[in-house]
């Protein structure tokens, strides 16, 4: 397989081909930093036909911090704070991997109680992401009401995890060698209410939402990724599995307390914006289920087993740890040299690779079906520019 490089310069000054008089002349649009269907700060070059994409470019960096960088220069417990700075919406997720990382290169292990503690509140916020990727969603096919469902449910989660935590949104809880703070002795019972007021209202979303003719020609059949295209590219998560790939980490390589719950891993068959609608769906359902199953039993234990003022330091080497995040795979790459502070430190991040894939999905449709495809990916743009 060759690679063409181009520049975005080049791209735009091409000269239309054709030479018949009914011949269209194609012409580019910018598609952000500011269009209010973007996530976050995106911005994508659009080659148009009329009102028919030809090609979508994505243009990238307009929230790089330099995060990589800046792990070079920082211990590995205060880098912990910057992993919630990339996908917000999985931060504890993001917490966990780099927690994950510097256990293994020391060979700690962790209790019971800390591993479930960390199970319940990633899947709480795996669940509060799809939440807000539904309301989202429907906002941008033109339908409002799901952005007010989707917002009035996830703060229920949102004040659980606030209680827990001290925080609503860039969620700086896991550290290596546990959690920052125990939970609260209220924790499970209100857990446990949010499960039985959420699984009606899930049903509510079906109803609102998937069972809408006008939502679903809008999404069946549009925007197909086939499983060959979606692995060459590197899509993970909710955009992998649609294609019918069933690659849920969660399962395939379980970590935490995954191995001793019983949920099954959400997978499409087509590919395209309805399956990635119907697979978020699911994951919400089985997301209760791990709930259900881990909730009434938390074990006892230390919530923390490292003294938190202690310098971590970890021994020369290259140590990689992974977690599956509501987006896809989450991974760390330490290179360490002995000292407490990482000599390169690089992240595998979900929404990278899962953007990309629109270059190959979007061209042939519509101006309005790409609002509907990109809308289905779920990008977060802050983990892309990191």
């Amino acid at each position: 397989m060759s690679v063409k490089t181009t520049t975005l310069e080049a791209r735009i000054r091409e000269t239309p081909t054709g030479g018949s008089p009914l011949a269209t002349q194609e012409f580019f649009v910018n598609m952000g930093p500011q269009h209010p269907a973007t996530h976050g700060v995106l911005r994508v070059v659009l080659k148009l036909d009329g009102e028919t994409v030809r090609e979508v470019i994505p243009v990238l960096g307009y929230v790089h911090r330099g995060i990589e960088k800046m792990g070079e220069h920082l211990d590995y417990r205060q880098f912990v704070h910057l992993t919630d700075r990339l996908d917000y919406l999985s931060a504890l997720a993001n917490n966990w991997a780099l927690s994950m990382a510097v256990e293994k290169a020391l060979n700690f292990e962790l209790n019971d109680r800390i591993q479930t503690i960390r199970t319940l509140v990633a899947e709480l916020q795996r669940i509060q992401s799809h939440q807000l990727w539904w309301g989202v969603f429907g906002m941008d096919l033109g339908a409002f009401t799901p952005f007010l469902y989707g917002f009035r449910d996830r703060e229920k989660i949102t004040a659980i995890l606030e209680e827990t935590t001290g925080a609503r949104l860039t969620l700086n809880y896991i550290q290596p060698g546990g959690v920052m703070f125990d939970i609260q002795p209220d924790f499970a019972k209100k857990v446990e209410e949010f499960i039985r007021y959420f699984k009606p209202k899930l049903e509510e979303y079906e109803t609102l939402v998937s069972d809408n003719v006008i939502v679903r020609q809008r999404m069946k059949n549009v925007g197909i990724l086939d499983a060959p295209t979606a692995v060459s590219i590197g899509a993970t998560g909710p955009v992998l599995r649609a294609s019918g790939v069933a690659l849920d980490l969660r399962k395939s390589e379980p970590y935490g307390c995954y191995g001793k719950a019983q949920f099954q891993a959400a997978v499409g068959g087509v590919g395209d914006c309805w399956d990635r609608y119907r697979v978020r769906i699911e994951e919400m359902r089985q997301s209760l289920r791990i709930l259900e199953q881990l909730i009434g039993n938390i074990p006892e234990g230390k919530t923390m087993l490292m003294k938190p003022a202690s310098k971590i330091k970890l021994p020369a080497g290259h140590y990689y740890s992974r977690v599956e995040t509501a987006r896809g795979i989450f991974g760390v790459l330490i290179v360490a040299d002995g000292t407490h502070r990482p000599h390169r430190l690089h992240l595998r991040t979900p929404n990278f690779n899962n953007l990309w894939s629109v270059t190959v999905m979007a061209p042939g449709w519509r101006l309005a079906d790409l609002v509907t495809i990109l809308s289905s990916l779920d990008i977060v743009v802050p983990d892309i520019d990191r």
